[in-house]
């Protein structure tokens, strides 16, 4: 086999390991959405949604550090290294240690933040347009603020952390071992049943006289639990057994820790920019809940292109970086790069051209009223300019983590989260805009992060690509602008020609125009002739990946 031939099939392979990854976490994305229409049809923004989105950011704050990104990617940085220089039996004692030492001290901080879900509470959530808004008499269930409500479900949602953190540590083994769709396809699960426990917990906890909305938070407890559950068959069969073991000093352990630390702000400033957001949009009624839900469509292509990708990426350059393939290594990252620019360009067009059509097909019912769609469409359209970069920082914060530099992350991490915040606080404290401009000063925060540590990581391993990365750029976005014309074309004559009343015509208007887009897309993607789209093609029509099922 040559070279080029080798090269060829690593990169087939990694695309179909992405494609696997992709799929299993739009159906997550998707249950998400699901869940999403849901709260939207029951609860109204400004109260009782405010104080569930306020409640749960804290436990899925860990979520999304730990199920995307911190405890995953040092365990597998660590457990693979580990596997390879000591041999299998060595990592699964790791494995162990990691297990119960996340029971341990994730128990304990559960406790204390149980005890203090108030402050927790009043220092993240100190606006005006949260502190000092009243429930209504009628529905308030013996609370008299949307404050109490929110310090209750936290309380309730608060061993949420525990749960996710173990599903995440599942997926960091079966990520090392090379499979992918079952711990992707986990969260999946934790929709699911928050969805169906929530929906019965709504009309059953009244009963019980404790709020509607206390019945998602328990659904959100029984998710947690189901996501990790589901990979526990997968975790048998690649030769993981549970055993209890506590060591402390274990030389594995003590350098996860180390990686841990710096990565919560190198992994973690998409969350830590959310943190400061949600603080700011306290600052008025049903902010909260509209950002919330504009950026729960940003997700779907974040967690289908963005995290798949990141997910294949580490693996790949752990292994590459263990063995000094640097070659490897560039190619990988380089790869990674222009999969990640084929695929996320086209989708922020798309949600830019047709947000309205979109948010009004997905949410705009019961509770949920034209105005709130124009709130929601608003802040999207600010969230989806950032896209590529929410992608990319995950990417290059993945090729500096390979090379166990947990420095460099953090250092760029804090310039951006610093940038939000002063951004923040000039737009909101300073100026008085509205909830759009928190998406807006996320997004530029974010666009500085990625540049920086692209330019960085070039300079760290001596290019990564970027001449091919700028060409499939140039031609992607050429794409995506003819597919975004089209898309709004169509959609607009719809509406003239329909209007924009019934699911019917909504979906019709979101459904032929997508379709009419993507198929543009896919044509002007043949004649520019991008090699990446033809790896998607052929592993869509000949998929070798041997991954479970």
């Amino acid at each position: 086999m040559t070279q080029n031939s080798a090269t060829k099939q690593r990169h087939a392979k990694f695309t179909s390991s992405a494609g696997i990854v992709s799929v299993a976490v739009m159906g997550s994305r998707m249950m998400g959405l699901v869940r999403e229409m849901v709260l939207a049809a029951l609860f109204e923004a400004g109260t009782a949604l405010d104080a569930f989105y306020a409640a749960f950011f804290i436990p899925n704050l860990f979520r999304d550090l730990f199920g995307e990104g911190i405890l995953s990617k040092a365990f597998i940085t660590i457990f693979t290294e580990t596997e390879i220089r000591e041999g299998e039996a060595t990592s699964w004692r790791l494995a162990n240690i990691t297990f119960s030492t996340l029971v341990v001290a994730l128990g304990i901080l559960t406790l204390l933040g149980i005890f203090a879900a108030p402050l927790i509470v009043d220092v993240v959530f100190h606006g005006d347009g949260f502190q000092n808004v009243p429930l209504p008499s009628e529905s308030s269930f013996g609370m008299s603020s949307k404050r109490d409500l929110t310090v209750h479900l936290t309380r309730i949602m608060f061993p949420f952390i525990l749960l996710v953190s173990l599903a995440a540590l599942a997926m960091g083994v079966l990520n090392s071992k090379g499979r992918f769709f079952i711990p992707a396809s986990a969260s999946t699960f934790f929709n699911l049943g928050s969805v169906l426990v929530g929906v019965a917990g709504y009309y059953i906890a009244p009963r019980w006289g404790q709020h509607p909305v206390v019945g998602m938070a328990i659904g959100v407890l029984v998710g947690g639990m189901l996501q990790f559950l589901i990979q526990i068959p997968s975790l048998r069969r690649v030769g993981f057994h549970y055993r209890p073991a506590l060591n402390f000093r274990d030389p594995g352990l003590v350098r996860i820790m180390h990686l841990i630390g710096p990565m919560i702000l190198g992994a973690a400033a998409v969350q830590i920019n959310v943190l400061i957001n949600k603080s700011f949009a306290s600052y008025g009624e049903g902010w909260i809940a509209w950002l919330q839900q504009s950026f729960r469509l940003i997700h779907l292509p974040i967690g289908m292109f963005g995290v798949a990708i990141s997910t294949v990426t580490l693996p790949v350059l752990s292994r590459a970086t263990a063995h000094q393939d640097m070659k490897e290594y560039r190619e990988a990252i380089a790869h990674a790069f222009r999969l990640m620019v084929l695929l996320t360009v086209p989708a922020s067009v798309g949600l830019i051209v047709l947000r309205e059509p979109i948010i009004r097909l997905i949410y705009e019912r019961g509770m949920f009223d034209p105005n709130s769609t124009r709130q929601v469409a608003n802040a999207l359209l600010y969230y989806a300019l950032g896209l590529c970069s929410f992608s990319a920082v995950k990417i290059a914060t993945d090729g500096f983590y390979a090379l166990k530099d947990t420095r460099t992350p953090v250092i760029v991490s804090f310039i951006a989260i610093c940038m939000n915040l002063l951004l923040n606080y000039l737009f909101i404290v300073r100026l008085h805009w509205d909830h759009r401009s928190l998406a807006l000063a996320t997004s530029c925060s974010l666009t500085v992060n990625s540049m920086t540590l692209l330019w960085l990581l070039r300079r760290r391993v001596d290019g990564i690509g970027g001449r091919s990365i700028l060409i499939v750029l140039g031609k992607v976005l050429l794409a995506s602008g003819m597919m975004g014309y089209v898309a709004w074309w169509c959609s607009t004559r719809i509406a003239v020609q329909w209007g924009t009343t019934g699911v019917l015509v909504r979906l019709s208007q979101v459904g032929v125009s997508i379709t009419v887009g993507v198929f543009v897309l896919t044509v002007a993607y043949h004649f520019l002739r991008i090699s990446e789209f033809w790896e998607l093609v052929q592993m869509i029509r000949q998929p070798n990946d041997k991954d479970e099922a």
